[in-house]
């Protein structure tokens, strides 16, 4: 098994490769967000792992920083694409040595392994890190929207009293949605949305030109859409989704804090879902909600987001989150625990944003 750099011309087609990975590809993984992430001072990687299935290879997009004085930590942001265990063991080795000689202290990955007892403990037996989960869906609910099931058996599976409920409610009511385009006026229209909803669940968010740029890169290449839900003509709810090949993902979304229709935001997840399955899209990520164990948890922080996600479907997914791979154990050491510690503690109380 052969770890190497991605040549140009597997660069240039990037995204394609994703999808013969084992998850199918991740949008998180893509060439657009890992090239993205130059604003915030990342470095874009790609890997190869030939020979990781028989003849197939694993893509790998990799986000690097260089840390002072420690070197340099790689970010595998939702990666590698892998579903198991099995398949983490057998890349844990080659990669290590690959990142040594570049001068590497610790791979941070995400790989969407379902979470358990036992998957923990044979990570842990790997000798990788369990540590805090950086993307919000390490717990999530996953939609089945195969476009070979009809529109009225999605809207029977949810749960009674549910999202469908919530549909028809706004449909009744007047709450119209519409496809608009990622212009400036639109954007800022739901950005000023999106920071009163931040404010409120106390999470931060990026500039507005950050998330500008993020949401214009994934609309010019066909791979997002912005959504506007309005009532009365006024805009109530917004959303951003992002698609890759057959998954499409609920990425950014706001409402008024003041609800004045009943059911917006979900009539407005629905023309998503209706979207994503006229591009083939089978399988729709709502991208963040309480661990299962905590869904009914007042106390959690996204204790309003699971009871409105998991009014489409009451299975909640729990993945193993984010864990790390350790190249250097001195310089580790020192990164868990103090430079990491410093570093996500200065942007969150000083700058009011995230550093990954």
């Amino acid at each position: 098994m052969n770890v190497r750099f991605a040549t140009d011309k597997e660069r240039n087609n990037w995204d394609a490769l994703l999808s013969r990975n084992p998850d199918g590809g991740n949008i998180f993984q893509s060439k657009e967000l890992t090239e993205f992430k130059q604003r915030s001072g990342w470095t874009p990687r790609f890997l190869i792992i030939e020979n990781f299935d028989k003849n197939k290879s694993l893509a790998i997009a990799i986000q690097e920083k260089r840390i002072f004085g420690l070197g340099t930590l790689w970010y595998a942001c939702k990666g590698p694409g892998i579903t198991n265990v099995a398949q983490l063991e057998k890349i844990v080795k080659p990669l290590q040595a690959f990142a040594s000689r570049h001068g590497v202290f610790a791979v941070k990955m995400e790989s969407e392994i379902l979470k358990s007892p036992e998957t923990i403990a044979e990570m842990k037996q790997l000798g990788l890190e369990i540590v805090r989960p950086i993307q919000p869906n390490y717990s999530t609910v996953v939609l089945d929207i195969s476009p070979t099931k009809s529109e009225e058996e999605l809207l029977r599976a949810m749960p009674k009293k549910g999202a469908k409920y919530a549909i028809n409610r706004a449909l009744r009511d007047g709450v119209t949605v519409e496809e608009v385009p990622c212009t400036s006026q639109n954007a800022h229209a739901f950005y000023d949305l999106w920071v009163e909803t931040a404010q409120s669940a106390g999470f931060y968010i990026h500039d507005f030109t950050y998330h500008y740029e993020f949401w214009k890169t994934f609309c010019e290449n066909n791979m997002g859409q912005l959504f506007f839900a309005k009532f009365q003509g006024q805009i109530v709810a917004g959303a951003f989704a992002l698609c890759l090949e057959k998954k499409s993902t609920y990425k950014d979304g706001a409402s008024v804090r003041v609800r004045k229709a009943y059911g917006a935001s979900h009539l407005l997840q629905w023309r998503v879902i209706q979207w994503a399955r006229k591009r083939g899209v089978t399988t729709h990520d709502l991208c963040g909600a309480p661990p299962s164990d905590r869904i009914h948890d007042k106390t959690h922080f996204l204790h309003g987001v699971g009871q409105f996600k998991t009014s489409f479907s009451k299975k909640v997914t729990d993945y193993v989150g984010a864990f790390d791979l350790v190249i250097n154990a001195r310089k580790y050491s020192v990164w868990r625990s103090l430079a990491e510690r410093l570093l996500l503690r200065f942007y969150r109380n000083i700058l009011r944003k995230n550093w990954y």
